[in-house]
Parts: structure tokens; sequence; C-alpha cells
């Protein structure tokens, strides 16, 4: 089969994994049972070329997989229910197209709000005390929005249903390590393997925090609070593709020197975000990752955020 890249994502009590025309997801009932949803997908690239350029594919590829990821994770949440909590559950089940998009714009909403509009907000009560020099106004405010990141990452880190999803996490990149070095999906093979990767979304939204430093420092510092706001939800796009372009280069450049230290800090981070999984969880995440390159047929293309 010609090589392929396949990325992935913890969900509840089980790992969703994508190849270029599928995806899959597993996940552990609590009887013990290993239910699987898998479909084949066709590449938006192939419907519109305009896709394939750079820039715009990673701006693509951040939305379709806030869809994807909302999506397994409804799937996950509604398989790993015990069959009381199932009838205890009012209105139970799938969610509806506009559920679904409710869901997402919360989500999206939450997400500029806490880490783009807040930390905006707090360096602008801080001008008196920085001045108004466009550099040092959008540097500060970069760092806040880095710290309020980290911060966010460290506190969701400490609830236990959270360490669980972070113990598939690192389930997923094992099993992914262990596809891209052509080993044989067994759980003794895969758990050898480091839970840190590169092409992790953990380091990828580190690289969009970076990212947005520079592109904020593009507006004009004369401009109002409400416009810089606004700009910054306009700008997202391109951060996004900026920030998979290098990812997207750094991952294939990833013994040289210089880029192993510019990856470093992602996996850092990384260390907060996966756990070590048992053998339970790296069998769920192997059946995902087996069951998506069996639909996928042999394909390929070039995404790759894990």
């Amino acid at each position: 089969m010609e090589k392929i890249n396949v990325g992935g994502q913890a969900v509840i009590e089980g790992v969703m994994m994508r190849a270029p025309r599928s995806v899959a997801i597993a996940v552990r009932r609590p009887s013990g049972e290993i239910v699987v949803s898998r479909k084949l997908v066709v590449p938006l690239s192939e419907r519109y070329p305009v896709v394939k350029l750079p820039i715009v594919r990673g701006a693509v590829a951040l939305f379709s997989s806030l869809i994807i990821g909302i999506k397994a994770l409804n799937f996950s949440a509604n398989e790993a229910m015990t069959e009381e909590e199932k009838g205890s559950e009012q209105g139970g089940g799938e969610l509806s197209s506009w559920a679904m998009a409710g869901t997402m714009a919360v989500a999206f909403g939450f997400g500029i709000g806490l880490f783009f509009l807040f930390p905006l907000y707090l360096t602008k009560l801080m001008t008196p005390i920085i001045g108004t020099n466009n550099i040092v106004f959008n540097l500060v405010d970069g760092v806040i929005r880095v710290i309020v990141f980290l911060l966010y990452i460290w506190g969701i880190s400490r609830m236990k249903d959270i360490q669980r999803v972070f113990q598939y996490h690192g389930a997923e990149h094992k099993s992914i390590f262990a596809f891209e070095a052509g080993e044989s999906l067994t759980v003794e093979n895969v758990k050898k393997y480091s839970r840190l990767h590169p092409r992790c979304g953990t380091s990828f939204l580190l690289i969009v925090m970076l990212v947005s430093i520079a592109v904020f420092s593009l507006i004009p510092k004369l401009w109002p609070f409400y416009l810089k706001a606004g700009s910054r939800i306009v700008l997202l796009p391109l951060i996004a593709g900026i920030s998979y372009e290098f990812l997207k280069w750094s991952a294939k450049n990833d013994t040289h020197p210089l880029v192993k230290m510019i990856i470093t800090p992602g996996l850092a981070l990384q260390r907060l975000t996966t756990r070590e999984p048992d053998d339970a969880q790296l069998e769920v995440a192997i059946r995902s990752m087996n069951e998506a390159l069996e639909v996928n047929a042999g394909y390929a293309d070039d995404r790759l955020v894990v």
C-alpha cells in the first residue's frame, strides 16, 4: 500500500482516526465491547481544486477537523454511556444538524473569546503601563494569549475524566508512530513508541498562538478596540493556514537541528495533553487505525495534522 498520512483525535473512551479517504471511530462501551463507526469520505480538494492551494488548505483543514471532531465526540459520548444513563437522557442520540451547528458556534465562540478577545482586552487595560508602541502592544497581547492557553490546558489536565481522554490521546499517537514505522499493529509493538508526536493538534494550536503574534502586529495601532477585535476573527483563517504550512514543513524536516529546537515546545506541551495508555486503550486505538486503513483502501494525500 502506498504510504499515506493518518491523523486522529482522542474521544470519550475511544479514538477517531482519519486517513485520506476515511474516518473511523472506535469506542469501548461500558460492557467492554468495542463499537466502531467508519465511513468513506471524498476529499474536498477533489471537488474544489482551490482547496489544494497553500494557506487555503490549512484554513479548510482547521474547520473541517472541527466539524469531524465534534461529530466524533458526539458518537463517543453516546456509545460510552451505560444503558441506564441512555434511558435517563432526555432527547438522547445523535445531534441534529442544527444542534451540531449550535455546538460548533458555541465552541468556536468560546475559543475566540478566551484566547483572542480576552487577552486583547487585558492588554488594552495595560496601555498606561506598556505604552502605545505597536510591537510592544502585540508582544504583550501574544504573551498573555499563550499564558491563558497554557493555564487552560493545565487546568483541564487536572480533571479525572479528561485524564482518560489524554490516555487515549497517547494511544492515538503511539499507534500512528507504529504505522509510520511500518510495524505490525499489535499492542506489544505499539506500546514501545512515544506518546509525543510532532504533528499533534496540540502543537498546531501552540503554533497558532505564536503565528498570531506576528500577524496581529500588522493591525494599525490607531484602530479602535472593536476593529482590532473584529480583525482578529477575520484573520483567523490566514493564521490557521500559515500555521498549517509550518507544521507541514516541520514534519518533513524534523531531523534538522533547527526544526527540532522549534518543535520542542509543542512536544513539551504534549506532556500535559497525553498520558501513558493501558493495553485496553491501545487496543481501541489500533482497532480505529485498522478500520480507517481498510476503508481508505490505499489512497494518499498530504493532510498532516494528528
